[in-house]
């Protein structure tokens, strides 16, 4: 019996990029190497595959890490988490300016600008970001960079800024994708959204899966029927009267998770024009404040998301590391504009 848990490819959006696997040995089944049983259970994979992810503490027996030479016994429930393998798309490196906010031998942590693609697809082959870090790797003096590929285990969208941690080579990328699968990766955003939002907070929970007639969106279905479960916590940060911006804080990461769930509850994010949040949802008629919604527009063009807070256990150093970074300039002209027209009225 195998489960997968495998995210689509191809496609720039906020997602988590691992595979995830459950195999339960066959009773009457002989003593058999962990590695060569799963090659055996898992389509197209290597071997050197199952031994890194089994180096990487990825690969569990009922419930307990085992190394690559464990041999399986009836009945032994088997999980794997494998970082979902580097496309084999050659990456041209660019010399485009990147803020790398912390670099070491096995990681980075890059401060993503909105308008910047993360991988080359179609439509997007370079300009992206990780035609950047391939430049930045090559000016690394030469033992460093004999094993090292810049690779993803999540990635946020074209047009929503912030915080990706980025792996060197496959072990860490392994590590780092059963760290997003056991949610032990703290992430947080910060949302400007349509609205009053009632209370301080709340937590949204709710299938999310791909419009059945447009797949390039994406909404929430009744529990069973569609979408894989998403469950996204938000708290009020400050209140401007038609919009208020929230933190929001995953607790897993789906495709354009916190833009469809802040729409599910009424709350579409700013200038979002795939999700509706591009047009004037709150408000008055006065022509004066439709001028200075559409200017605002006008300086985000894009859904106020930001990916600003990330804290990770360390692959190599086993201890947490934590950063925040600051809003870009169009996210706080914007807010800035909405604060002080929010006192404008109040008097």
């Amino acid at each position: 019996m195998i489960e997968e848990d495998r995210l689509p490819e191809g496609e720039e959006e906020e997602q988590e990029l691992y595979e995830h696997h459950r195999v339960v040995v066959e009773k009457g089944h002989h003593l058999l190497r962990i590695d060569k049983f799963l090659i055996n259970r898992i389509e197209a994979v290597s071997r050197n595959r199952i031994q890194i992810a089994c180096e990487a503490g990825s690969v569990l027996v009922n419930s307990k890490p085992v190394k690559s030479s464990y041999r399986v016994k009836p009945m032994d429930v088997v999980t794997i988490v494998m970082a979902t393998p580097v496309r084999e798309t050659e990456l041209i490196p660019q010399n485009i300016p990147i803020h790398i906010v912390y670099e070491d031998d096995v990681m980075l942590i890059v401060n993503k600008v909105a308008g910047m693609v993360v991988h080359p697809a179609y439509g997007n082959y370079d300009g992206t970001l990780m035609n950047a870090l391939m430049y930045h790797v090559q000016k690394l003096p030469k033992r460093q960079t004999a094993d090292i590929r810049p690779g993803l285990v999540h990635r946020i969208d074209k047009n929503t800024s912030g915080l990706l941690v980025i792996a060197k080579d496959e072990k860490v990328m392994t590590y780092l994708a059963k760290a997003f699968f056991d949610r032990t990766i703290k992430r947080s955003y910060l949302a400007l959204v349509w609205g009053d939002v009632k209370g301080e907070g709340g937590t949204v929970t709710g299938h999310i899966g791909r419009n059945l007639k447009d797949r390039k969106i994406m909404q929430i279905f009744p529990e069973g029927d569609h979408g894989k479960h998403a469950v996204t916590h938000y708290t009020v940060v400050e209140r401007f009267k038609y919009v208020t911006l929230v933190q929001c804080r995953l607790e897993t990461g789906r495709t354009h998770q916190i833009r469809v769930h802040m729409k599910h509850i009424g709350h579409p994010i700013f200038s979002d024009d795939t999700y509706g949040g591009d047009k004037i949802l709150k408000g008055t008629t006065f022509a004066k404040y439709k001028q200075f919604v559409e200017n605002c527009f006008q300086i985000m063009p894009r859904q106020a998301l930001h990916a600003k807070t990330l804290g990770i256990m360390h692959p190599i150093l086993k201890k947490e590391i934590f950063f925040d970074s600051d809003l870009p300039l169009d996210f706080t002209t914007v807010l800035q504009k909405w604060r002080e027209y929010a006192l404008s009225i109040e008097k």
